[in-house]
């Protein structure tokens, strides 16, 4: 018989966590068979994880890692990923916004064979400045990055054992699981649901988290920004010699002296801004570089409750 875990990162949701699993418990939990709740302490400084102990005193099926600080979410769903012991695991948000019983289509699509299954967004009942730069975003990753991104994008997904095995191999920082998951390459199905807007408590999906993802996801699998720089700097110097060439036309047919304080300082000031910007991607490139050869571990585990039978770590 098939086990499936169900890999929640957990990140001050002291609010919508007990909400969560008396919904999967309500909806899904009796109809999965053998399954494995894994809940991810991030670092929350609520009383997020003081509610993950309530729900393992709840249910023997409930498996809790406590990471030693906040990570990000990729990294504790990582850290949930090398735990969990299901022949396959989906990744579930602890804020309420997509519907329990979209682990059911999913694991029955698995069940079909299918070694990745993403969880597409139809709609989202949510701010449409929002809904806006969410779309730019995956329509940035799909032209740039990789095609395959679906146009809503996707909150959450379902692996099989062999897809963990290879996110474990990658092993990276700084970096999309999303995108990592699409790369792999295997057999991909969808199923499409409507994203609700938040109900109970606070987003800690700040603006600074949003810039670092988009990226990440650019640097991490795309040389895009590279060739844009070759590309300005190609643009920049075609630029430069046809101005030179009429500047210097002028002078000799009429006469023109060669002048312009102004626009020679704006000139100067706009190249200067562009080798910067240049030089600041290049330094995003190189941080990525040594960050990945210092071989820090993306995530470290505190400590960790087994479900109920098992021995504590």
């Amino acid at each position: 018989m098939s086990k499936i875990s169900i890999v929640i990162p957990v990140y001050y949701n002291e609010d919508t966590l007990m909400d969560l699993y008396r919904d999967m418990q309500a909806k899904i939990l009796d109809k999965l068979g053998d399954y494995e709740l894994v809940f991810v302490d991030d670092g929350s400084g609520d009383d997020s994880f003081k509610i993950m102990c309530e729900i393992r005193d709840m249910d023997p099926n409930v498996r809790l890692v406590k990471l030693s600080r906040n990570f990000g979410e990729h990294a504790a769903l990582l850290a949930g990923l090398s735990v969990c012991t299901g022949d396959c695991a989906v990744t579930k948000q602890a804020d309420l916004q997509e519907d329990s019983t979209l682990i059911l289509e999913m694991y029955e699509s698995w069940k079909k064979g299918n070694k990745v299954v993403l969880a597409v967004r139809k709609s989202r009942d949510e701010n449409k400045v929002k809904v806006f730069f969410a779309n730019l975003y995956y329509i940035m990753v799909r032209k740039f990055v990789n095609k395959n991104m679906p146009a809503g994008g996707c909150d959450c997904y379902l692996i099989d054992r062999k897809v963990i095995e290879v996110l474990e191999r990658l092993d990276e920082k700084n970096s999309s699981l999303t995108l990592q998951v699409l790369w792999a390459g295997f057999q991909t199905d969808m199923v499409y649901f409507d994203r609700k807007d938040r109900e109970k408590g606070k987003s800690r999906w700040t603006l600074a988290k949003k810039v670092k993802l988009v990226m990440d996801s650019m640097m991490s699998f795309s040389y895009v920004p590279i060739r844009l720089m070759t590309y300005i700097g190609i643009v920049f110097d075609v630029g430069a010699l046809i101005m030179m060439i009429s500047v210097m036309v002028e002078f000799f047919t009429k006469g023109v002296p060669i002048s312009g304080w102004a626009s020679l300082m704006c000139v100067l000031l706009l190249s200067s801004g562009l080798i910067l910007s240049m030089m600041g991607i290049l330094g995003e490139y190189l941080w990525r570089t040594l960050d990945a050869s210092r071989t820090r571990p993306p995530f470290i585990i505190d400590e960790q409750w087994k479900p109920t039978g098992e021995d504590k770590d």
